[in-house]
């Protein structure tokens, strides 16, 4: 999903949206000494800075961040000590982090994944900051910052939706048409196979098969709609339902088009083939525009919504993962942390941060976004259009599950791709350990 953060082009580095490996039962050892040491700190304290705990370590959203924590050490007088680790560490230590010593605000996502370190009271209610910022947040953005006991535990910065990108000169070159339902997006494979290229641009080697989610959630939402992912996603439903069958029944169909030996390759670099024009669409999030320097690419690059495959669902749900920010349950400094989410729940930090990352959009609806490329717009668009709005896999379901079920289920199918029966059997054999109820 997301988060973050994404790649830069001069390294790798973790992406954005790895998944959380081994949430629960990790030991202080897995989360190394950047995050537990750097900005730790009991009584004594300085009043005058606030300790920011950053996910953002790739190039462009460091830069971001140090941007707007730099304005708000302008304006409040109060400095703010930033502990910047990556992406792929943070959100594998973040259960040991935030029981420690964590700083006073922290990176972090909105929906299921904030509500489950609320109902553990690893983070403090901002209900104060909301009273400040509410009214400039639509009242889905509102519902995505609240835990289940009602209360605000969450400020959003950004959200940015997942679609099928490709280049539109490609496109015009190749007599390429947008297909809008599911027949017309394996007939355009088909054709672009032929043409010698890999339709379909896929990496999900090493730390990055967070990246096939995407595609098991469109094909879901598509197939089966919100309601049913969603049930699906929180444990309520079997993983042998026939629906969830008929799910890897259409990815099946589709698999034949993927980048070959997509289980070797980072998505950064599966990306880059569809920049280069050896790829012909890639099921991605905006995100994908941070690896673009060359400003006539990016105005080349588009988008459209993954197909419809069943009429009764059409296009109307959206992969839109929300990015934002949480207190710690004792935080050193609360007074100046919570000014520190106040800055950063207004109109000007979300312009701030979008101004140095453009591959994000801002949520706060009073945010200029007037500077918005063409990408940008689009994708508000798409967003303000959607009838449901879902996160990603493992932001709409426990993370555990699906870093150490579903995904390692899904990744050794996508090896070999058979009927999937075996696969859900193991997948729903596994879903009572982490729902209950």
């Amino acid at each position: 999903m997301t988060q973050q953060s994404r790649p830069h082009l001069a390294a790798r580095g973790p992406g954005r949206r790895n998944v959380v490996g081994g949430l629960f039962g990790l030991g202080a050892a897995a989360l190394g000494a950047p995050l537990l040491s750097a900005c730790g700190g009991g009584a004594g304290a300085d009043p005058k800075t606030v300790t920011f705990g950053s996910n953002g370590a790739d190039a462009t959203p460091k830069s971001a961040y140090a941007a707007v924590t730099k304005a708000f050490a302008r304006d409040s007088g109060l400095k703010v000590k930033t502990n910047t680790v990556d992406h792929d560490t943070f959100q594998k230590s973040i259960s040991t982090y935030l029981q420690g010593t964590p700083d006073d605000v922290f990176t972090w996502f909105a929906g299921y994944r904030m509500q489950y370190f609320a109902k553990k009271k690893l983070c403090s209610p901002i209900d104060d900051v909301w009273d400040s910022i509410g009214a400039n947040f639509s009242d889905a953005t509102k519902q995505l910052a609240r835990g289940e006991d009602g209360k605000y535990y969450f400020v959003p910065l950004y959200n940015y939706p997942w679609a099928v990108f490709y280049r539109k000169s490609l496109f015009a070159e190749r007599g390429y048409q947008v297909p809008t339902k599911w027949s017309e997006f394996i007939a355009l494979a088909k054709r672009m196979k032929k043409d010698g290229l890999a339709p379909v641009a896929s990496g999900y080697g090493g730390g990055d098969s967070w990246s096939i989610l995407g595609a098991f959630d469109y094909l879901d939402l598509r197939a089966n709609g919100y309601d049913f992912h969603m049930s699906l996603m929180r444990g309520e439903v079997s993983w042998t339902d026939k629906r969830a069958v008929a799910v890897l029944d259409l990815w099946r169909e589709l698999t034949p088009y993927y980048q070959q030996s997509a289980g070797g390759r980072s998505w950064q670099d599966a990306a880059q083939s569809l920049l280069d024009k050896k790829s012909g669409m890639a099921v991605i999030g905006l995100f994908l525009g941070q690896q673009v320097t060359d400003e006539k690419i990016r105005a080349d690059i588009d988008f459209f919504p993954f197909p419809e495959i069943d009429a009764a669902h059409g296009q109307d749900a959206v992969e839109a993962p929300t990015d934002g920010f949480m207190l710690s349950r004792r935080p050193k400094n609360d007074d100046g942390a919570r000014k520190f989410l106040e800055f950063l729940g207004g109109a000007g930090a979300e312009e701030l941060y979008m101004g140095v990352d453009p591959s994000n959009l801002a949520v706060n609806t009073q945010a200029d976004t007037g500077s918005y490329n063409a990408l940008q717009k689009k994708s508000a668009q798409l967003i303000a259009s959607a009838k449901h709005i879902s996160q990603f896999a493992d932001r709409d379901s426990d993370p555990g599950f699906i870093s150490t079920v579903v995904l390692p289920g899904l990744t050794e199918w996508l090896g070999h791709p058979d009927d999937g029966t075996g696969t859900l059997k193991k997948i729903e054999s596994q879903r009572s350990r982490f729902f209950t109820g």
